[in-house]
């Protein structure tokens, strides 16, 4: 019997607390996509073969998925003390390193697939454990268990040191403190511009270090955003006011830093949705994927965005939130 699983992209807007004098580090705020997602199928019985039927996909973004699956399975066959051997079928892929989380999504994907087939009932927060995700930002693992609208408190200090990325910590994923469902008939645009400056591994690492702590001042303002503004204004659908909070964060803050530090294309692309008539604008987690939020002309805010693009290229789609988890078959 095959297995499959289909789950979801994210935005990461910001992290919140990156200075740690209140006794937490991190905590973070997103939302769960429907598009672009990810398919995996999973053969019993198998060679341990990683196969990928979307056509004429780029060599490195072959690399990064085969390595996080090889390890991923490694690590939840070695918890299961299994010998069982699988082959993985990729019938869809989003890009990697691009700040919309493919990294998390395919490690809990493999997870939740080996640990399917031996019958063994887990949730997403202990499968995160197993495969070493969530150690600073605890949305992917959230928008795979339960997709929407997700506010996540961070790591206490008693647990997490240091200021780390996920990809270099080994704290537990992070407690979820708020989940709402975000309003379907808004609508995400998303782009993800071709370009070479992305951020992951020891850069990423070292910036955190570079750059942290955040002025406490920085925080206080910023988490007042989140709590006063932008959590009332999901519940209440005022897309005006949640846009003016998404765009408020990107000049605070530890998202300060991570636009600083991107290609000047980013800022280009932002701009021109803001122009378009998006409400709110901003960067996903380190980028370089870009999103719009507006609920009267997607349309417009995409051409925007691919004219920002230009020659460079990329992907960029139309979606929505996603209020549900990842789907096991």
């Amino acid at each position: 019997m095959n297995g499959r699983i289909i789950t979801s992209s994210r935005l990461h807007l910001t992290l919140i607390d990156l200075n740690g004098e209140r006794g937490r580090l991190d905590g973070g705020v997103g939302i769960t996509l429907k598009n672009p997602n990810l398919i995996i199928k999973a053969k019993p019985n198998g060679e341990f073969k990683t196969e990928f039927e979307e056509k004429n996909l780029e060599e490195n973004l072959i690399r990064e998925y085969s390595a996080k699956i090889e390890e991923a399975a490694k690590r939840t066959l070695s918890y299961l003390k299994s010998i069982e051997r699988f082959d993985f079928i990729i019938e869809k892929t989003f890009p990697a390193h691009s700040g919309l989380g493919s990294g998390t999504q395919v490690s809990l994907a493999i997870a939740k697939l080996i640990t399917g087939f031996h019958g063994t009932e887990m949730d997403s927060w202990e499968l995160a454990r197993i495969v070493g995700r969530g150690g600073t930002s605890g949305i992917g693992v959230a928008s795979f268990e339960y997709g929407g609208f997700i506010v996540d408190g961070g790591h206490s200090k008693k647990e997490k040191t240091d200021f780390l990325p996920s990809s270099a910590s080994k704290a537990s994923p992070p407690p979820v403190i708020a989940r709402y469902d975000f309003p379907e008939d808004w609508n995400i645009i998303v782009a993800v511009p071709r370009i070479d400056r992305q951020v992951s591994g020891r850069k990423e690492v070292n910036i955190f270090q570079e750059y942290c702590p955040i002025p406490l001042e920085e925080v206080e303002r910023l988490s007042h955003i989140i709590l006063m503004k932008m959590m009332p204004s999901v519940l209440e659908e005022d897309i005006e006011s949640f846009g003016e909070a998404i765009n408020e964060i990107q000049r605070i803050g530890f998202k300060r830093v991570e636009r600083k530090l991107q290609h000047p294309i980013i800022d280009k692309i932002i701009d021109n949705m803001l122009s378009t008539g998006a409400v709110g604008a901003g960067m996903s987690s380190f980028g370089p994927a870009v999103y719009g939020i507006t609920d009267t002309n997607p349309k417009d805010v995409l051409k925007a965005a691919n004219e920002a693009m230009g020659d460079v290229g990329g992907l960029a789609l139309i979606t929505n939130a996603r209020n549900s988890g990842a789907k096991y078959e």
